[in-house]
């Protein structure tokens, strides 16, 4: 996998650079969730980061298993009739952006593969990091400690459902720390 180059998707172009967000306060983060029934939110489907500038960052994936990243307001929730609806909100704290509220982003990692553009967005806090990533079409965010090694090296993946290890994680996939 490579890394540190700017790849576009072929489908949905290089969109933005994240490396703006660097030596920024990340003040909020907005998600948005596909909730069935009575069953629990699933996702997120989106994430929003917005900065002390009120520079807004969208992070989402592509049909084509690639990891969106533009600049883009929240939209708002929507009806799915009898596939449930999607909610739009601030996340809550169970979430791996929930602990780095306030703290300064001091540095942006992105992962590319050739036929897809971009699969990977780890942003680092003085307390740790945050990895999103597309992973089987879902939108994945992992908690990395700040004295993890960089990612791929030695980090375990589960689809089992959720850990104490990794708090929060789209639908299913969830990764150890």
């Amino acid at each position: 996998m490579e890394t540190e180059k700017s790849n576009g998707c072929p489908l949905h172009g290089g969109g933005a650079a994240a490396q703006s967000l660097m030596g920024h306060l990340l003040t909020e983060v907005v998600v948005s969730r596909h909730v069935y029934g009575g069953d629990d939110p699933a996702g997120p489907l989106d994430v929003w980061l917005i900065d002390d500038r009120g520079a807004t960052v969208h992070v989402t994936t592509g049909s084509d298993g690639c990891l969106i990243v533009e600049e883009s307001e929240p939209h708002t929730g929507y009806d799915m009739g009898d596939a449930g609806h999607v909610t739009v909100g601030a996340i809550d704290s169970e979430t791996p952006f929930a602990d780095h509220i306030g703290e300064s982003i001091l540095a942006v990692r992105e992962e590319h593969e050739p036929n897809t553009g971009r699969v990977a967005l780890e942003l680092s806090f003085p307390r740790g990091r945050v990895r999103c990533e597309s992973w089987a079409g879902d939108l994945r965010l992992t908690v990395r400690s700040a004295c993890d090694a960089p990612s791929g090296d030695g980090e375990q993946h589960s689809r089992a459902g959720l850990s104490t290890a990794s708090p929060y994680t789209s639908n299913t996939a969830v990764t150890g720390a």
